[in-house]
């Protein structure tokens, strides 16, 4: 059984405060974005898992497509089959892309299917949330508003970038999770940001966010990594309308027009798509 699980990138990321657990209370909407890598499982006589493309770092027990099988296992016992799992990356890693949190969603659907549980989609996030943070919007795999640590969604009903051009530009530096929460202090404690309604605001056309959709990551990551801030600048210079960090980082998206004839010089990966 084959599969292609997408990325996503963040309209907005808004750190609301930090939880008594150590996490972070957030607001932001999750869009999906079809640039996938493909997990194929199958049963087998004995449990493997090999992976290609794009190297990972750690080991195979670390890979959260296995700790999502392993999981699978622990909740259901002999229900789960023992699989043969192969994952070929092609979704950048420490991308601000949700690469790895989506191989987790989509075995934990895929092992549903192969083991024929029937669990419902509200089930299945609850699993994923398990793994990570964003884990669980890739079960249902539709735009939505995110908040607590990005395991409350709300779908929106709707694409904002429905008819519109995207650009991703990943250098080859990585922002860690940890480095861009260590330098950001929450909205709650900051008397300079004004409250947002990310909701409405996505609902406005893509040339109007640049007052609007922020994330707030930005204001310090890109003190530390000048680079993608000069990204961001070379695609509004290009001619987009909008253009933003995905996440945590370090991916640099822009948003253009339909008919926007996209001409970029950056000496890094770039992905485009008409959505």
């Amino acid at each position: 059984m084959i599969c292609h699980p997408n990325c996503k990138i963040n309209l907005g990321l808004h750190v609301m405060r930090r939880r008594s657990d150590g996490y972070h209370d957030l607001e932001t909407v999750f869009v999906p974005v079809p640039l996938c890598d493909t997990l194929d499982i199958s049963p087998a006589e004995s449990f493997s898992f090999t992976q290609d493309g794009i190297a990972l770092d750690g080991d195979t027990e670390s890979n959260l497509v296995v700790k999502a099988y392993r999981l699978m296992q622990k909740e259901f016992g002999k229900r789960i089959p023992v699989c043969d799992i192969r994952l070929t990356k092609n979704i950048p890693t420490g991308a601000g892309l949700g690469g790895g949190s989506s191989d987790a969603a989509f075995t934990i659907k895929m092992l549903n299917t192969l083991s024929g549980l029937g669990l419902p989609t509200t089930t299945m996030e609850a699993l994923a949330a398990r793994l990570g943070a964003d884990c669980a919007f890739f079960i249902n795999n539709q735009t939505a508003f995110a908040t607590g640590i990005g395991d409350h969604l709300t779908p929106l009903g709707f694409n904002p970038l429905s008819g519109y051009r995207l650009l991703m530009v990943k250098p080859d530096e990585a922002v860690s999770t940890a480095e861009a929460y260590g330098g950001i202090t929450p909205r709650e404690q900051r008397s300079d940001i004004q409250p947002c309604d990310l909701i409405n605001a996505v609902k406005r056309p893509a040339k109007e966010w640049n007052r609007l959709v922020v994330n707030d990551f930005e204001e310090t990551v890109f003190v530390k990594h000048p680079q993608l801030a000069a990204i961001k600048q070379a695609l509004y210079a290009s001619g987009a309308l909008y253009a933003a960090m995905s996440g945590s980082g370090s991916t640099i998206y822009g948003i253009f027009g339909p008919d926007a004839a996209i001409d970029h010089h950056f000496n890094c990966n770039t992905y485009t798509f008409k959505l």
